[in-house]
């Protein structure tokens, strides 16, 4: 059987006179984008426009629901109750939904974003309220989570189609979390390491923590950071990678 991966990218990330990432460049070498729905950033124009350009380029549409951040980008931890989580990622989805649907499209998947994402990726009240309201809104979305995360398992156990992540740009930690963003070496800046990476996620299951040892993961879709410096290069070298290894590139299906 061919091995197969899908490549998704965060978008939509500028607001306002803000500018951020390298969307249009990156849109050719993806096949998933996860589209910011205006909480850590994006603004209705950007995601009409982000949605629109994602549509011309057959690429699948997905919601990035975040923290109420824009100043820090969703990036910083927020004591938020479930309730809290549950109502964000109803409204934050349901708004891109209707976006997609005023350019003809419709959304494919839902993964949440930066301390979200990481925050319900540990603690199992927020993963169960993300999971919910995914679910809730339109049980038929794909839900993006960290590989081998308590997110994955239990939006699995709630019934939603679960797309296990990995990411390309990251360094993972021992206990197949991400190694935070503050810490050296969270980030992976040299194409070569990120597709050794990147291959062996795929055909072994395995990536090698910082701290030296081997976490399993299952690899259906790896995440590229629109944002980062390189990031088309990234995109691009990856795609070359995938290709010689006769690793097929394509969109998560529905089950």
């Amino acid at each position: 059987m061919t091995l197969s991966i899908d490549l998704n990218c965060d978008m939509g990330e500028s607001f306002g006179a803000w500018k951020m990432g390298q969307d249009q460049d990156i849109l050719p070498y993806v096949t998933s984008a996860n589209i910011a729905c205006g909480f850590h950033a994006g603004d209705p124009g950007v995601m009409r426009a982000t949605v629109a350009a994602a549509i011309k380029h057959g690429v699948a549409l997905g919601a990035h629901p975040g923290l109420p951040d824009l100043a820090g980008f969703g990036r910083r931890n927020m004591d938020i109750s479930p309730d809290n989580a549950y109502d964000m990622v109803v409204v934050q989805v349901g708004a891109l939904a209707g976006v997609a649907a005023s350019q003809g499209g419709k959304l494919h998947h839902v993964k949440a974003h930066g301390a979200l994402y990481n925050m319900a990726a540990k603690n199992p009240e927020l993963a169960q309220a993300v999971a919910q309201a995914v679910y809730d809104v339109d049980r038929s979305l794909i839900f993006y989570a960290l590989a081998s995360s308590v997110q994955a398992s239990i939006a699995r156990e709630i019934g939603l189609n679960v797309a296990e992540e990995v990411f390309a740009d990251r360094s993972y930690q021992a206990d197949g979390s991400l190694t935070p963003r503050k810490q050296p070496n969270a980030m992976i800046v040299d194409p070569a390491v990120s597709i050794q990476q990147v291959v062996r996620m795929i055909t072994e299951g395995k990536v090698a923590a910082v701290q030296g040892d081997d976490v399993v993961v299952k690899a259906d879709t790896l995440c590229i950071h629109g944002d980062q410096p390189g990031a088309v290069l990234f995109a691009q070298s990856i795609r070359q990678a995938l290709k010689e290894q006769g690793i097929a590139v394509r969109q998560v299906a529905a089950q």
